[in-house]
C-alpha cells in the first residue's frame, strides 16, 4: 500500500515542538480529513490547539507502508509515527 506521509508540527503548552506523521492511504488527499486524524491524535496526548491547518501540517512525501502500518489504516483510517516530544 503507497501512503501520503504528512509531516506535522504542534507547538506544546510547555514549549516543546511535537513532530510527529499522519500516514494516509495515498487516495485520501482531503487536507480537512488529515487534519481532523491530527486532531483525534492530539487529543489524545493532551495537546489542546483550536485545529490543526497548513501551518502546522503537510504532505512532505509517499512511501510504500509495512504491515503494521496497513493494519492501523485499516483499523481506524490513518497511521501516526511519533518524532519528537510527543510522550
Amino acid at each position: 500500500m503507497k501512503v501520503n506521509v504528512w509531516d506535522t508540527y504542534v507547538l506544546r503548552k510547555n514549549g516543546q515542538l511535537m513532530h510527529f506523521d499522519i500516514l494516509v492511504p495515498i487516495e485520501v488527499s482531503e487536507e480537512e480529513t488529515i487534519f481532523q486524524y491530527g486532531d483525534d491524535y492530539l487529543s489524545t496526548k493532551d495537546v489542546h490547539i483550536q485545529s490543526l491547518s497548513a501551518s502546522e501540517c503537510r504532505l512532505c512525501h509517499i512511501e510504500t507502508a509495512p504491515a503494521e502500518v496497513i493494519a492501523s489504516i485499516k483499523g481506524k483510517g490513518y497511521h501516526i509515527i511519533e518524532l519528537q516530544n510527543c510522550e
